[in-house]
């Protein structure tokens, strides 16, 4: 029998200061009526200055470790597109950090999708014997990409990591990560994009380029497509039907694209799992917060048939799928 990723821990973080719509409306052009009705947000959590990616990727990575029950793992993934620094890769940061220093680490930036890009990566090292065990944490500070005054993005993005512990174990196990779905699409990549400060653009005269530019209603329209399609995809390999999900698990960007993908593939509004309300939207931590949340308040429970489905920049796409295990969050 083939080896398959377990999942077997799962821990998750948010910085301690919360955000809320009316903070924002007494400085932006806004209401909590206005944010609610376009994005289902009512607040979301804001790292402090001082606090970065690495210190709550470390959190949850900390956390992860305690719910499955063991100190180290063989490699660590970090899915984030607000790394500490241009270089090096946060990801050996964050295993230092949690006294796992020496093994393999790297960062895996497909930014709101970066998850699940992770998730099929850390399978793939699983498969091929190079690690038994592995973490993947999507955690971003997104909200340092936002231009402050802007009121179409701040309210939308918060800040947060979540994390998984994947172990090498059998394809029928609880836990056990089916088929995956991967696609990209490069020439969109200025629907959603910061333009400076990389080696393209490595300065600019004007300061917006260096915050996120966002063209809301193509990016709307593509995230709720290519969401459907995907998991259309990813539930043929998988032999299920939309009506055997028991819980889909979108990423965590607007109320509506998970509504409306829902709605796309015919899932009963009762299968979608969002924790929105509170957290915002926190790219590629969005997904394994959603799965914490879900799991401490029993919307997900052992043996439920999950999709998992994320879009973002680049642009990139992807689901997957796997039965929920008997898990208990650090």
């Amino acid at each position: 029998m083939s080896v398959a990723a377990v999942l077997s821990g799962l821990g998750a973080w948010l910085p301690p200061r919360v955000v809320d719509n009316h903070e924002l409306s007494q400085r932006l052009d806004t209401s909590d009526e206005w944010i609610r009705a376009r994005t289902g947000i009512g607040s979301r959590h804001v790292a402090d200055p001082g606090t970065s990616t690495v210190d709550l990727a470390a959190e949850a990575g900390h956390r992860a470790l305690a719910s499955a029950g063991i100190e180290s793992v063989d490699a660590l993934l970090l899915a984030t597109s607000t790394p500490d620094q241009p270089c090096p890769a946060s990801a050996p940061q964050v295993a230092t950090k949690l006294g796992l220093n020496g093994i393999a680490a790297l960062d895996v930036n497909a930014v709101c999708s970066g998850f699940v890009y992770a998730l099929a990566t850390a399978s793939g090292l699983i498969a091929a014997d190079v690690a038994q065990t592995v973490m993947v944490i999507g955690a971003d500070t997104f909200t340092t990409l936002v231009d402050p005054e802007d009121r179409g993005t701040v309210p939308i993005f918060g800040d947060g990591a979540g994390a998984v512990i994947l172990r090498a174990g059998e394809p029928d196990e609880l836990g056990a990560l089916g088929p995956v779905d991967l696609h990209s699409d490069g020439e969109l990549a200025e629907l959603l994009w910061v333009a400076a400060g990389g080696s393209k653009q490595r300065q600019s005269a004007n300061p917006s380029d260096y915050f996120l530019a966002m063209q809301g209603t193509a990016v709307f329209r593509h995230a709720c497509a290519r969401m459907a399609e995907s998991s259309r995809v990813v539930l043929d390999k998988a032999g299920w039907m939309v009506a055997d999900v028991d819980r889909f698990v979108g990423h965590q960007a607007n109320i509506r694209i998970l509504q409306a993908t829902a709605k796309q593939l015919g899932m009963p509004a009762d299968a979608v799992v969002s924790n929105i309300e509170t957290t915002g939207n926190t790219s590629a931590a969005s997904i394994p917060l959603a799965l914490n949340d879900a799991c401490l308040d029993g919307t997900l429970m052992a043996g439920h048939k999950v999709l998992l489905s994320a879009f973002g920049a680049g642009l990139t796409w992807g689901s997957a799928v796997l039965r929920w295990p008997e898990v208990v969050p650090g």
